[in-house]
């Protein structure tokens, strides 16, 4: 992808729980991308269809049941403990609710610089130094360090999670639904202040959400994730303009056109039904069951997830009509 390098190779990554004598929830089931060294990906879809799951077992806060997660060369699943450290120090994770979080019995200067004492990166006066550049790079103030998370807003808290990521200077950053707990005037301030930050620090983000039109403003590439799989994958700009697998379809027919006159006569494509649960997904496609171009193929065979054109990758048998 332009001469960049790739900084993360997901292949045939799993992730299953067991959760019952003899049921498996299949969280997520063989997901293959890369992700490129200064860019952002974006990986989309409803509430449960594993994205989170995914973030965090690309990260290692879970082990992978199957599949491999490659950076820097090497699989992150078969790391030992001293290589785990390293890792630990170039990946980092912004969550998604910035109270639950931040340890509400740590100071933000606390909260920030634990990485920093973990790592061993700097002490003293120099320590300090840096968690205040931290609390400034994030529009916040040196002040700030004293006080407690519950004395912050929710927009507020979400810089503290972001000040808390930087300051081990990792190279790689999972953003877990970083805006969903915030109002919508502040989610397009910490977004732009995303953004600032990649361009200045060269960072690279998997950025995981469910709300389109803020996937679209921020990321490179766009992942849509349904019941455990990848349906499609490609550039921001082709997948709104050129979406080619049925749900992806669906859900951006769902981003509402900020003109009434359009609005009124855009024909929505409506979804039939729930996502289907995890523990017993429907044989072949994942997507049969609420897809209007379903054939018998698409109940016997799970289609091949490739590229179709330069970039452009899907998994939907109507791709072989």
């Amino acid at each position: 992808m332009n001469g960049r390098k790739k900084l993360v190779e997901i292949k045939n990554l799993k992730k299953h729980f067991v959760v019952g004598k003899d049921a498996v929830l299949k969280a997520v089931d063989g997901i293959n991308f890369d992700i490129y060294e200064g860019e952002t990906v974006g990986l989309v879809g409803e509430s449960g269809c594993g994205k989170s799951t995914a973030g965090r077992t690309i990260i290692r806060l879970y082990d992978a049941t199957e599949g491999q997660v490659v950076f820097g060369g090497k699989d992150i699943h078969s790391m030992n403990k001293e290589e785990l450290k390293g890792f630990a120090k170039e990946t980092q994770m912004i969550f998604q609710d910035p109270y639950a979080s931040l340890n509400p019995r740590m100071t933000v200067g606390d909260i920030v610089g634990e990485g920093i004492d973990i790592h061993g990166l700097y002490k003293g006066k120099e320590r300090m130094a840096r968690i205040y550049e931290l609390l400034e790079i994030v529009g916040l103030n040196k002040e700030h360090a004293s006080r407690f998370p519950h004395e912050f807003s929710g927009g507020q808290r979400q810089r503290i999670g972001i000040a808390r990521a930087l300051a081990i200077e990792p190279k790689f950053i999972i953003c877990d639904e970083p805006i969903s707990a915030l109002d919508v005037s502040i989610q397009a301030q910490v977004v732009n202040l995303l953004i600032k930050l990649q361009k200045e620090m060269g960072l690279t983000y998997l950025f995981i959400a469910h709300d389109l039109s803020m996937v679209k403003h921020i990321s490179d590439r766009i992942a849509v994730m349904y019941l455990g799989h990848i349906m499609e994958l490609t550039t921001s700009e082709e997948l709104y303009n050129n979406p080619l697998h049925p749900y992806t379809q669906a859900l951006l027919s769902a981003i509402p056109i900020p003109d009434p006159e359009i609005e009124k006569k855009r024909e929505r494509v409506i979804l039939e039904g729930d996502v289907p649960s995890p523990i017993n997904p429907p044989q072949g496609c994942k997507f049969v069951g609420r897809c209007k171009y379903a054939m018998d193929i698409c109940h016997q065979v799970t289609p091949e997830y490739k590229e179709v054109k330069p970039g452009h990758f899907v998994a939907c048998h109507l791709m072989d009509q």
